[in-house]
């Protein structure tokens, strides 16, 4: 294998490796890659899924109008041969996150991949594109010595890592290199709880990570003695005393390798927290979500409904923009309380000028949803059998409203009557949107007749194609 073909190989490689593993972390995500191995070389394009499509003009203008990239940059001569990247300022492009850096090896590259919106932070995904750039600048350093696919295997599990190496930074800009946390264990000692029931129920409540230096600062309501602390890493022995803080305003207390008591009141401001709600739970530092943990594994999204479509769908409705804002927030509300109750509820959003008649419990007077007392009723309404009928205008007029309609294309028998019987009403009354919330499936979003918000299968296409695209060819093939 020459030389060439061996380096376009680690670049397939790492490009592929570094999506199944951002797929697993994130949902299906796209990975695309713009490097130049030596100064002089062109610039190539490394897109096999087209998430770089519709940036065109701006990387033209970073990349061909303007050469600053080639000729303001440090000499890579000066550079570690192994173990040194020099990060490059990230791009900000437009649902994208980035990560760019340049070393010895490899003179400029620069990493994407897609940023969804329920992402509970964008750290952990920099730090993988980060280490992508590592592990590609050591395999293009290494080319002529031996080959290897191990930079497949470190991406395709880096979830752990990436949300340490994400913690990690954050403490080292709050107290500096000498924090005495020690992440892995705190990490290893989370997901094991988040697996380990008591009683037949899964944990809740809160645990927090202190710095040793700040437990002094911590409001105790309890402190174990010295020698009876239990050990974090004992999963079994700290879910029997989760059960103390559930519910409350309460917390456990770590300073990292035991428990040290129970704590309520302000919490420090440097600390790192697990928040459990059961099945799944939070991880947080310094109050600041970082990513959602499920399974014994980390994710990256804050588990909250993607209501893109229907934001999308009342900002082009005829409905004035701050009407069609006010409706959205008062649903997204209603939807998100749905979730973390986990119960089912639907929505019929009603758009016309006046509200229509639909057969349930008409209110009186309809209840303004602007109001926080309102909204509260109706995110209780929500969990009785039939739909919630909200205005334009904001107000509630019915729940528990039944639903019918002809038979649609779209039927199907796998989702119930809830989501069948939108279906149905919605082909018929083509002013309205009806958001279905199942307990156990994604959110609905529907208009026409058609489920907005369905998923379309994606299917990786990485292939090894030879030498990636230069920037030129890659514009002109767009």
């Amino acid at each position: 294998m020459g030389s060439r073909t061996t380096k376009n190989y680690f670049v397939f490689n790492v490009l592929q490796a570094l999506q199944e593993g951002l797929t697993h972390f994130s949902g299906p995500s796209r990975v695309a890659l713009i490097y130049a191995e030596k100064r002089d070389d062109p610039m190539r394009v490394c897109d096999p899924e087209d998430l770089l499509r519709g940036h065109e003009p701006k990387l033209k203008e970073l990349y061909v109008d303007r050469d600053t990239w080639r000729t303001k940059a440090p000499d890579p001569r000066d550079m570690q041969r192994f173990g040194h990247i020099f990060p490059e300022p990230n791009l900000h492009l437009s649902g994208l996150i980035s990560f760019g850096g340049r070393s010895r090896s490899i003179f400029y590259q620069i990493w994407f991949t897609d940023h969804y919106p329920d992402m509970c932070s964008i750290l952990p995904t920099e730090r993988w594109l980060e280490h992508a750039a590592y592990l590609l600048s050591h395999d293009f350093a290494t080319a002529r010595t031996f080959l290897t696919d191990s930079s497949q295997y470190v991406l395709r599990e880096y979830a752990t890592h990436a949300v340490h190496d994400a913690l990690l930074d954050g403490l080292n800009l709050k107290v500096g290199w000498d924090s005495r946390l020690r992440i892995y264990p705190i990490l290893g000692a989370v997901l094991e709880l988040s697996k380990t029931p008591e009683e037949g129920a899964w944990p809740r409540g809160k645990l927090v990570f202190v710095e040793e230096d700040c437990i002094q600062d911590v409001n105790f309501m309890a402190v174990f003695p010295d020698g009876e602390r239990p050990s974090i890493s004992n999963a079994k022995h700290i879910r029997k005393i989760l059960p103390a803080v559930e519910h409350s305003e309460r917390w456990l207390v770590s300073e990292g390798p035991s428990l040290v008591g129970i704590g309520r009141g302000p919490l420090p401001e440097c600390r790192i927290s697990a928040e459990f709600f059961g099945s799944y739970g939070f991880l947080r530092l310094n109050g600041d979500p970082v990513c959602s943990f499920s399974e014994g594994r980390f994710y990256s999204s804050n588990r909250r409904a993607k209501l893109v479509q229907l934001e999308e769908t009342l900002l082009t409705s005829d409905l004035d923009p701050s009407a069609a804002h006010t409706l959205f927030q008062i649903t997204a509300t209603i939807v998100h309380g749905a979730q973390e109750r986990k119960h089912g509820c639907t929505l019929v959003l009603d758009l016309g000028r006046e509200a229509m008649s639909i057969p349930g419990h008409q209110l009186k007077n309809p209840l303004d949803l602007q109001e926080p007392a309102n909204l509260d009723l109706a995110e209780s309404l929500s969990k009785m059998d039939g739909a919630l009928h909200i205005g334009a205008d904001a107000k509630l007029y019915r729940f528990v409203c039944l639903l019918d309609g002809r038979s649609v294309p779209g039927e199907d028998r796998a989702r119930g009557a809830r989501f069948n019987s939108a279906l149905r009403f919605s082909a018929e009354h083509q002013h309205t949107l009806i958001v279905v919330v199942s307990s156990d499936r994604p959110v609905s979003v529907i208009h026409g007749g058609v489920e907005l918000s369905a998923a379309c299968p994606w299917t990786p296409t990485f292939r090894l194609s030879g030498t990636p695209l230069t920037f030129s060819d890659w514009i002109t093939q767009g």
